[in-house]
């Protein structure tokens, strides 16, 4: 769950986002060591007033610094299309849940229980008790496993939407007349907050995401108990 002024990313929770979260700090540290050459030759510039009059010749140089960042490249390029193609990943999944975008709510159905499906809406702030999170807590919340790969399928009803979880790294796009896949595993129980990130309409706000990830045994008795 993020918190105020917060600088980094939400701790993650999935093996995806621990991934995300490698490849993020290695490409900043590429980013730091460039910006602080940049600036140090930028500094020698301006302080000094000596001049190489073979630099315009300096074919040595040249080659470096064309292949240098060839090379810089292959190492953002390299772990960038491993986490891809790990994202795109579908490992038979124990469990498999449809969610349908609605302006402004979520509708989800578990496809492998013959009658279990609800609507999902935000609380509005007159309803929240102490503790509750505005514009983030809903009436219904997505019950999962954790440890165990669950599948998403995410559409659409009517307009663009996005199923957004930071925490697990998931953000699939929900196309009206189009199925998308998406993959989650939770390495830990807890609630994981979630919004919709495509502008939708009016009501955009209001079309949060909660997952409750819980013991499998507990996800066998809340399901007995809604169905």
């Amino acid at each position: 769950m993020a918190y105020p002024l917060e600088l980094g990313f939400q701790d993650a929770t999935s093996p995806i986002m621990e991934e995300l979260l490698h490849f993020h700090d290695h490409t900043l540290m590429i980013v730091f060591l460039i910006g602080s050459l940049v600036l140090y030759i930028i500094s020698l510039m301006l302080t000094t007033k000596l001049t190489h009059t073979s630099t315009m010749d300096a074919y040595e140089v040249e080659t470096i610094w064309t292949i240098l960042p060839a090379i810089i490249l292959i190492l953002i390029a390299l772990p960038s299309l491993r986490i891809l193609y790990m994202m795109d990943e579908i490992n038979n999944p124990s469990l498999t849940v449809k969610t349908m975008g609605h302006q402004w709510y979520w509708s989800c159905k578990y496809t492998d229980y013959e009658d279990l499906n609800f609507d999902s809406y935000v609380v509005p702030t007159s309803e929240l008790t102490p503790g509750d999170l505005g514009l983030l807590e809903v009436d219904n919340r997505v019950v999962l496993p954790m440890e165990l790969p669950v599948g998403m399928v995410i559409s659409s009803e009517d307009v663009l939407h996005s199923w957004t979880v930071p925490s697990l790294g998931l953000k699939t796009e929900a196309i009206p007349g189009r199925l998308n896949q998406a993959t989650l595993t939770s390495t830990r129980p807890g609630l994981y907050y979630g919004q919709c990130s495509e502008i939708c309409g009016s009501n955009h706000s209001l079309m949060p995401i909660v997952l409750e990830m819980v013991a499998l045994k507990h996800f066998g008795n809340w399901s007995s108990s809604m169905l």
